[in-house]
Order: structure tokens, then sequence, then C-alpha cells
């Protein structure tokens, strides 16, 4: 079996976090010259480390990191994927007030800007489900991300259902809905909530609806009568992080 693909790590906030969470992964390092100096502490590593780093045309950068919103720096770095969520569950799941679960989100920059929100509010870790609508770590929602990834550990499971009743007890299982649920501020309190957030246009399915406690919806104010996911998660992680109901 061949070596995964690298990653292509785009911008300063994703490249800063990739050097300072796991700089033994980084392969290659570019930047234009209007990123030199954010890049020469960076690029000093690379020298000790004799790993390739360039000063390149942005026209390059595009070339290299595959998008014209590269934001001046790309690293190419081992790949990290989410860990498989097997035997034992760890400790970390509970660690904090918010444990994301998402399920079905298909839009990777949608992903990304969930990471990154999840990360903001003090989220440890983050469950991708099972569905196969469920976006993966990739070069897009690392950069939407804004190097939010790699604060988090990002776990997948094959049964999202049974994860959810095995997780009764240590945190509790709760669903956005778009209509139905109870506010946020009526959410019971005293257990991590483990907030499911489900596809953009459906919504979670009936298995896992029926594995959560209950469900969740945000009163609209006015005539819109939704929000875009990663919206929606941002609104919902305030509610659920510290002192936020």
């Amino acid at each position: 079996m061949r070596d995964p693909d690298p990653q292509r790590i785009c911008g300063p906030n994703a490249v800063r976090a990739l050097f300072l969470r796991r700089p033994q992964d980084v392969l290659r390092l570019f930047f234009d010259p209007e990123r030199a100096a954010f890049a020469e502490p960076l690029a000093r590593h690379m020298a000790r480390t004799r790993r390739i780093f360039r000063e390149v045309w942005p026209e390059e950068l595009v070339r290299v990191g595959g998008t014209q919103h590269h934001g001046g720096i790309v690293a190419i770095a081992v790949p990290k994927k989410a860990e498989m969520l097997e035997g034992p569950l760890p400790p970390i799941l509970w660690s904090a007030p918010l444990l994301p679960v998402l399920d079905g989100i298909g839009n990777p920059h949608n992903l990304g800007a969930i990471l990154r929100s999840a990360a903001f509010f003090g989220a440890r870790a983050v469950i991708l489900g099972d569905d196969p609508r469920q976006a993966d770590l990739s070069d897009a929602a690392f950069r939407t991300s804004e190097g939010a990834v790699e604060h988090l550990t990002v776990f997948r499971t094959d049964n999202l259902p049974s994860l959810l009743r095995r997780l009764e007890g240590r945190v509790l299982p709760v669903a956005a809905v778009a209509a139905g649920g109870v506010p946020p501020a009526q959410v019971p309190q005293g257990k991590p909530v483990a907030l499911v957030l489900g596809n953009e246009e459906t919504g979670p399915n009936a298995a896992v609806l029926a594995a959560c406690a209950g469900g969740c919806t945000l009163p609209a104010l006015g005539p819109v009568e939704s929000l875009n996911v990663s919206a929606a998660a941002a609104v919902l992680f305030h509610a659920f992080a510290p002192g936020g109901r």
C-alpha cells in the first residue's frame, strides 16, 4: 500500500499552527516575498532539519498550494487523519464542556469553519460520524479552519448511534435540529454536551436522533428561518461553553 498523498497547508495561521503542533511532519515549505519575514523562523527550522524550503513567486504558490487562496505561504506535510474510535473510549471525549459531533457535513469549508469555532470555544475533541456524505480533513478544511485542526483531536466512528449510546453517562448527546427542539438554555446542565450537527440540508438522520437525549433549536428572531450550519454551530458552541447559559 502506497503512502497517502501529503497535505497542502495554506495560509499563515494554519502553517503557524502546523509548526507549533507537529513540526516533525512538515516536509517542504514555500512562501512568496511578502511572507519572507513571517517565514524566516520557520525556514530556520527547515534548514536545521535539512528539509526543503524556498521563496517563490505567487503564481508558483498557486500551483504548489492548489488554490489562489494560499495566503502567501504553503507547507507540504504528512497528512493528519481522523483517528478511528475503537476499544475503550478515550477520556478526552468528556474532558471539555463541549464535544462537537459532525455527521454528514459535506462541505469541507463548513467543516473547517465548524472546527475553527469548536477550538475557539474550548472543545478538545471532535467526532466525525459515519454518514457517507461527511467531509474529511482535506486541504480545504485545513485552510478554512485557520489552524484550528491542529489544536483538536479528531476522531471517526463507523457507527454513530452506537457510539452516542456508549457515551451516555459521561456526556449528554443533543442533536441540533431546525425545529421542534428546546432552546439552548433549557438543555439540562451538569454534563458535557455532545452536540450533533447533521447534514446541511437534511439534518441528523432518524437513528442518530433516537440515540440523542433530545433536540436543540435556535429560535429565530426575524423572518429568516435558519442559519448556515457553520453559523448555527458557532452560536450553539457559545451557548454550551462555560458561562454561555
